[in-house]
């Protein structure tokens, strides 16, 4: 397939009161349901399914791979990924072996998004200290890229205890490290690490407003071109997004309203009304998304995947379910055909791994080392 888009959902994995019925699913019914809409992602035609990384209540998502690799178990084409995967607070060693791990079990179909998160806390939980957030992301990450790109690998930084001699097991699938993406909110250090490196850039696009995206993205895909990795437009970004639908925008409208209004993240502020008008939030008939969708590649230029959170705020698993076909059938078929229309030759498709290997092979340097310096 040529000039590919990716579209696929990511969950957070909150356990949130359904405001209609006052009932909250158990942690093992949240889990169970978030495998469902994986499940179900697939058999819509999807491309990707991203879990979060969280350490505290109300969410359940702790860890990831084992969830991506019961996934990996049951699916066949989905390309499993996080939709932040704790960078600060985990150990490098620890994330290139589990990732590693689970590229051979899914044979490839696995990335990786890497954030700080949201939750100031886990820091201290994990032995962190939070004001070290962006010297933590960036050191850790650059043990992470050396793990999976040398057999043997002799460290010191900062932040953990020295490496002599050691060899992450196992090696990444193919030789090939699984791709990564750096995701952001708000920081432009993070969008100057994912193109220093020559990695993806996530604009999660949800909560702020878009010019706000706009200036990361436009920072990154220009310090990408600067570091050598290509032209701006052959940096490789992913948005995020939200939506609601039903077949009329009234319904949507009326059902969504008592989720958005008490949702943990964004409940009891802004109206429904005053939020999908600033921010990405779509809520009404699959013809509204798609048209909303389709904008971004105006503010944002062309872009590699788009993830839509469809799972949150304490919305029933039917109805998400609902929604996956709504999206599956409706609406991401037609943003495919529009999407790649006067989409430019040179623009990226979206990664997986067989192009990895491939582009490796190929020889076009994919895969060498970054340049020397600093990413901050």
């Amino acid at each position: 397939m040529v000039n590919t888009m990716q579209f696929g959902i990511f969950t957070v994995g909150d356990v949130t009161t359904d405001p209609t019925t006052g009932r909250t699913p158990s942690e093992r019914e949240r889990i169970k349901a978030m495998v469902a809409i994986a499940l179900k992602a697939e058999e819509v035609g999807l491309d990707v399914f991203a879990t979060g990384e969280h350490h505290n209540p109300p969410f359940v998502p702790s860890s990831p791979t084992t969830m991506l690799g019961y996934i990996a178990a049951r699916t066949e084409r989905l390309i499993l990924s996080t939709a932040t995967t704790l960078i600060t607070t985990n150990d490098p060693v620890k994330i290139a072996e589990d990732f590693a791990m689970l590229q051979h079990l899914a044979d490839g179909r696995v990335d990786l998004m890497l954030g700080r998160g949201n939750t100031g806390p886990v820091y201290p939980w994990f032995g962190k200290d939070i004001r070290q957030g962006i010297p933590l992301a960036i050191e850790n990450y650059a043990l992470l890229h050396e793990l999976w790109r040398k057999d043997v690998v002799d460290w010191e930084g900062r932040f953990r205890t020295p490496l002599q001699s050691f060899t992450s097991t196992p090696r990444p699938l193919d030789g090939v490290a699984p791709f990564v993406w750096h995701g952001s909110i708000r920081s432009p250090e993070i969008a100057e690490q994912a193109a220093y490196y020559g990695d993806g850039f996530f604009a999660n696009n949800i909560f702020w407003p878009k010019e706000h995206f706009i200036r990361l993205i436009e920072l990154y895909r220009e310090r990408f071109a600067h570091y050598g990795h290509g032209t701006p437009e052959q940096a490789v970004v992913g948005l995020g997004g939200q939506v609601f639908m039903r077949k009329n925008s009234q319904d949507a409208v009326r059902e969504f309203r008592p989720y958005f209004d008490n949702a943990p993240v964004y409940g009891h502020g802004p109206s429904l009304e005053e939020f999908t008008d600033q921010t990405p939030l779509t809520v009404g008939s699959p013809q509204e998304v798609i048209d909303k969708t389709l904008t971004f590649r105006e503010s944002f230029g062309d872009y590699q995947r788009q993830l839509f959170l469809m799972d949150h705020a304490g919305l029933p698993l039917s109805t998400v379910l609902e929604q996956l076909d709504i999206l599956g059938e409706e609406v991401v078929p037609v943003l495919r055909k529009e999407f790649a229309s006067g989409r430019p030759s040179q623009v990226p498709d979206g990664p997986t791994h067989a192009a990895l290997v491939a582009r490796r092979d190929a020889g076009d340097g994919t895969e060498s080392p970054v340049p020397a310096g600093s990413p901050a």
